[in-house]
């Protein structure tokens, strides 16, 4: 009888100690963000999100990756064309100390791995194609596989969907992306708040997004209401 007891007892000495190496420990440092760049129309997009990641001082940390398309994108519309470095820096404008560039084709990076400290992901602009990639769960380059480690660890993912007209496979594939978890909001600028000009579309646009990965923005423009 005794010899039974006595590992009873051993065990429920040991459990308290077990159960506080099993918590999470408290992050201590600001969010990390993932954006995703792919041959969508809409470069833009991509360059305000960064700049104003650089600048929110609750982002410690930005993951930057570009399908190939995307960096044909960048040099089509920004005129940017730049090793992997020194982007982030051009698209900004400024040292860009946050952000990281990575290489879509590294599938090791860390990224990849949902035990990475990500907290969210925007793809902005989205191509119908990554859409459909993410959507099937391929994930066959780093950042479609980063969207896919989102949706699996259940984390915020939006995707800026940049496309028009719509076939009946891009909206199976909108319906089928939001089912696993993700976020669908298309690049459609809003005029109700009086825009003067295309960047005031840009930058609310991108508020918005923001807004969705946990990072709402002083700017952004809210609606009060109206009476007639």
């Amino acid at each position: 009888m005794v010899s039974d007891v006595g590992p009873s007892l051993t065990c429920r000495k040991r459990l308290p100690r077990l159960f506080f190496r099993l918590l999470p420990m408290a992050k201590s440092e600001g969010r990390t963000i993932t954006i995703g760049i792919t041959g969508a129309s809409g470069a833009v997009y991509a360059q305000s999100v960064l700049r104003l990641l650089e600048a929110d001082t609750r982002v410690s940390r930005v993951f930057l990756v570009a399908s190939d398309a995307g960096l044909r994108l960048i040099s089509t519309e920004l005129n940017i064309v730049a090793d992997l470095k020194k982007l982030p820096s051009l698209l900004t404008g400024s040292p860009a100390k946050k952000t990281e560039s990575l290489s879509n084709k590294d599938i090791g990076a860390s990224i990849a791995s949902g035990s990475a400290a990500v907290d969210a992901m925007a793809i902005v602009p989205c191509s119908a194609g990554a859409l459909g990639v993410i959507a099937s769960g391929i994930a066959n380059d780093l950042l479609t596989r980063a969207a896919d480690v989102c949706l699996k660890e259940r984390r915020p993912l939006v995707l800026c969907l940049r496309e028009t007209p719509l076939n009946r496979i891009h909206l199976q594939n909108m319906l089928r992306a939001h089912d696993a978890g993700a976020t669908l909001m298309p690049a459609m600028p809003a005029f109700y708040y009086g825009p003067r000009s295309v960047e005031d579309l840009i930058e609310q646009f991108v508020c918005r997004l923001l807004a969705q990965l946990g990072l709402p923005q002083e700017k952004q423009y809210r609606w009060k209401g109206r009476k007639d």
